[in-house]
């Protein structure tokens, strides 16, 4: 064997080497690179209590109830199965029914997910496209979900007469009161 031939073979069994060592931690972590879980992944995969996972879904319209002791108990859809989350803190702001969360923490022997962190979804324009497909099939898909809203004429009329606030994002609305502040 040539000196040639011995270094391809070297590098080449190196190289398979390492493949199978990717593929193994791939496989190791396949359940690990989602982000989160749906109800109906948790009832399909029969995810056994006490084992840790982010569950995601939108938080069904009249299920929040309030403790004692910032206890707080709600249930969390897919629109094919629902989960009762069970969590105690203080919530972030941008919680609500109707929107969308993402909760960590773990089933316990009841089948009620025991959450220790909640996070609130923005809003329905940064939906996964799992949750967006799912709604899409289940027929609660809004045709103005990821569109941006337009901005109405100076002199139209908001309904019922309210005001309404001119769109401006985060950044303008910055520049504009420390411009205000700074002169």
């Amino acid at each position: 064997m040539t000196r040639k031939q011995r270094r391809l073979t070297i590098i080449g069994g190196a190289l398979f080497v390492l493949a199978v060592a990717a593929g193994l931690v791939l496989n190791a972590l396949r359940d690990s690179i989602v982000f989160f879980s749906t109800p109906t992944m948790v009832a399909e995969k029969h995810v056994a209590p006490g084992k840790r996972f982010r569950l995601g879904g939108l938080v069904q319209p009249g299920s929040l109830k309030r403790g004692d002791d910032l206890a707080i108990s709600f249930e969390v859809a897919d629109g094919g199965a629902k989960l009762p989350v069970a969590y105690k803190g203080i919530l972030p702001d941008l919680f609500r029914e109707g929107q969308g969360v993402v909760a960590e923490g773990a089933l316990d022997a009841e089948g009620v997910f025991k959450a220790d962190t909640v996070l609130a979804k923005h809003d329905e324009t940064y939906m996964p496209k799992e949750v967006a497909d799912s709604l899409k099939k289940q027929g609660h898909w809004k045709d103005d979900y990821g569109k941006p809203q337009a901005a109405k004429p100076a002199g139209a009329a908001s309904p019922a007469g309210a005001a309404s606030p001119s769109p401006v994002s985060m950044r303008e609305g910055a520049d504009k009161s420390t411009a205000g502040a700074t002169q």
